[in-house]
């Protein structure tokens, strides 16, 4: 269970189950859109992006930092990862390229198929061939965990957006997976693009302590993430960037894990 706090990747994936086009911007809204009817497009839009859907297939850089703090707020381990993503029918393909600047090195890539491997467990997935990972995880299932309000119709990046700001439902769902657990303690805003119903921007904070296993390996006491995606010229939509401040203790020991990602070199595959 070390990845749960020393590894970002399955905090990136968690989340990103709450998150979760071809036509050129013209800023465009639906009026009188409830929340309700947003989210369902906005799930609606995430279920385009499959196999024949004929979104061009993208490769990228992605370039992740992420720090472990010591109780002073000192950093006392940092890696930088650089790692080319190949992006298809709505899913992503990471190859880790660099660490701190050198090649990886063979534990290094053990390490990343062991992460995705224990994250797909705990969020109750199958293992993707090739290490594949959704682009959009915005699903039904998740929706129906949470409540949402229309908080204001506003732009974000030259593009109209509503700003939708949600919490959990109470009484909340049944619980199938650990993850679950967590959904349940998260609230936020959601920025949903008002033209084409992707997801640009999410804002997530932990309203309350999660203990794993009754607290016996770990507990989780502050969330805070932020993540952004770009519509790109001819309609896809791609994760540009995202931050992350964690902290928690694991068996007996503080944590206190800072992250960031930021995507750049988009180009069309075999171009």
């Amino acid at each position: 269970m070390q990845l749960i706090w020393l590894r970002a990747r399955w905090f990136s994936s968690a989340i990103l189950l709450i998150i979760a086009a071809v036509s050129p911007c013209t800023g465009r809204t639906e009026p009188n859109l409830s929340a309700e009817q947003i989210l369902q497009k906005a799930v609606e839009r995430a279920g385009q992006s499959t196999p024949g859907s004929g979104l061009k297939a993208y490769t990228y850089t992605k370039v992740t930092v992420t720090e472990e703090l010591d109780s002073t707020g000192k950093v006392k381990e940092r890696k930088e990862k650089v790692f080319h993503v190949s992006f298809e029918n709505g899913r992503t393909r990471a190859r880790l390229m660099e660490v701190n600047g050198h090649a990886p090195e063979q534990g290094d890539l053990k390490k990343q198929t062991d992460n995705e491997s224990t994250g797909n467990q705990l969020l109750g997935q199958s293992k993707s061939p090739g290490s594949e990972q959704r682009e959009n995880f915005l699903t039904a299932e998740i929706v129906s965990r949470f409540d949402f309000k229309v908080e204001s119709e506003t732009t974000l990046n030259g593009r109209a957006a509503y700003e939708i700001s949600f919490q959990p439902k109470s009484p909340a769902p049944p619980t199938h997976h650990l993850v679950d657990r967590l959904l349940d303690r998260m609230s936020g805003s959601l920025w949903i693009d008002a033209e084409e119903f992707e997801l640009a921007r999410a804002d997530l904070q932990l309203r309350s302590e999660v203990n794993f296993l009754g607290g016996v390996i770990g507990t989780l006491k502050k969330l805070a993430y932020t993540m952004t995606r770009t519509r790109l010229a001819d309609g896809v939509w791609l994760r540009t960037s995202s931050s992350g401040d964690f902290e928690g203790r694991k068996l007996v020991d503080p944590m206190r894990i800072k992250t960031k990602s930021r995507a750049t070199n988009f180009q069309l595959a075999g171009s």
